[in-house]
């Protein structure tokens, strides 16, 4: 399929990070969009004010006229769409044309210079990171990005109109293997923790999947992996490593907590960059800035413009966002859902309040996830001082016999912790009143930020 044959797109699940963005892209470029999503929340609603039409249901009468003749009409889905879903079927009846979201972002990067980011947990921080390095320092960058950043409010950054070829930082989702569908010059590896076990059984095949998407970096380019990972080099391609209190290609030195501030010192094969400073907190955020000053240095960034871009990084929302602060209380929020991202963001909170009572809400998402590493989540959450575990987010599963948050929450070692339903834990906090208060989880837990947040104002 060529671009040049679609006029109308239509996006079945649009309120999804990666697909929001590309229906972004193509609204920008003069597309009719629509689609469709089961929920409505703020991203689906800001992309109507946009122009984009969303439905809510998955009726086929509900698709809009423009959308109901195949030709020139590209349908685009994500594979957490149940193959039952109305609307899919009809598109599918009536001969459409489809895709998979991964699939159209290779069709849309397959001809430009490409940064992959890619990694169990990382990406979307390391990428929006290389993005905003990019920008900053002037150069030609479009990014499709896992999450709202908060230097740009939104998951799409556009290039300039110059007439040239943008250079492309894309987060490359390893779920369901969608990165296989890119071929970076610039491939980017943070993690290759196991995840995702409903899909690849076991953690070699995870590792055998980024193993693939390293080969298919293209001829000459570059690999940039963090320090440690069992990942062979492919014979084409430059390789460096990042890490960060150990020595490699590119590591971050002398780490310290300066408020509000991280600051480290950036060894690089051609010297040290001194005094970085990363406004987003976390010792995996110190990690995240080597990486994308890596890429951003091997990309021709200088070292000063490395330094204000980085200083000048304000975080993505959901991860490490400072929702409430005040003389009494500190409430952050994050997307963290697997327990090697649990472990990291509990760790620097407790590093940044070492002294004050940490308060962990957590929702598991997934009854597979929750299985598959129940004993690690019970080891991460017992760094909170107290946690509260909500019942299992289920997202595209089935529940599992005999699988529920309990299995996690009898291993949980905290000084106290409560079990609860999401219906009980606005109670459990007025009885609680927390100190230094987390919210974490990849469902529906995003929807107490603001009934937190109002309720710490006022008590």
């Amino acid at each position: 399929m060529q671009l040049k044959d679609i006029s109308r797109v239509y996006f079945v699940g649009i309120g999804g990070i990666g697909m929001s963005a590309l229906a972004r892209w193509f609204r920008h470029y003069g597309y009719t969009v629509a689609g469709y999503d089961r929920t409505r929340t703020a991203l689906t609603e800001q992309l109507e004010k946009e122009g984009i039409a969303v439905q809510y249901d998955d009726d086929p009468a509900l698709i809009p006229a423009d959308f109901r003749s195949p030709e020139g009409c590209l349908v685009v889905y994500t594979p957490a769409v149940p193959p039952d879903h109305r609307g899919l079927r009809f598109f599918r009846t009536n001969g459409f044309a489809e895709l998979k979201r991964s699939q159209v972002l290779g069709l849309l990067t397959q001809d430009l210079f490409t940064v992959g980011v890619a990694g169990t947990h990382g990406k979307t921080t390391t990428s929006s990171m290389t993005a905003h390095l990019l920008t900053s320092a002037g150069k030609n960058c479009t990014a499709f990005l896992g999450g709202i950043t908060q230097n740009y409010g939104t998951n799409l950054l556009m290039g300039k109109a110059d007439g040239t070829d943008p250079l492309v930082v894309a987060e490359a989702d390893e779920f369901d293997r969608s990165f296989l569908t890119l071929y970076p010059n610039v491939a980017v590896v943070t993690s290759m923790d196991a995840d995702h076990l409903d899909i690849y059984g076991t953690a070699d095949a995870i590792h055998k999947s980024f193993h693939d998407y390293v080969v298919q970096t293209k001829q000459d380019g570059v690999l940039v992996v963090r320090h440690g990972l069992p990942l062979a080099v492919p014979t084409h391609v430059q390789a460096y490593t990042y890490a960060q209190g150990q020595s490699a290609d590119f590591w971050a030195d002398n780490v310290r907590i300066e408020p509000p501030h991280f600051a480290f010192d950036l060894r690089t094969p051609n010297g040290t960059v001194r005094d970085l400073r990363i406004q987003v907190p976390g010792y995996h955020n110190v990690e995240n800035a080597t990486a994308a000053a890596a890429v951003a240095l091997l990309l021709g960034v200088g070292e000063t413009q490395v330094r204000e871009g980085l200083r000048t990084y304000l975080g993505v929302k959901r991860r490490f966002e400072y929702i409430y602060r005040d003389e009494n209380f500190v409430y952050i929020d994050d997307y963290a859902h697997h327990p090697a991202e649990v472990a990291a963001f509990l760790g620097s909170v407790k590093a940044l309040y070492p002294a004050r009572k940490v308060t962990a809400v957590f929702q598991p998402h997934l009854y597979s996830r929750t299985r598959d590493f129940a004993d690690e989540f019970a080891e991460s959450l017992s760094l909170a001082d107290e946690t509260i575990l909500l019942d299992i987010y289920p997202a595209r599963e089935q529940p599992i016999p005999g699988v529920t948050s309990e299995m996690v929450f009898k291993n949980i070692q905290s000084k106290e912790k409560t079990l609860c339903g999401k219906d009980e834990l606005m109670a459990v906090l007025a009885r609680r009143k927390p100190d230094v208060l987390v919210t974490m989880g990849a469902g529906d837990i995003d929807t107490f930020v603001n009934p937190i947040r109002e309720w710490l104002g006022k008590s």
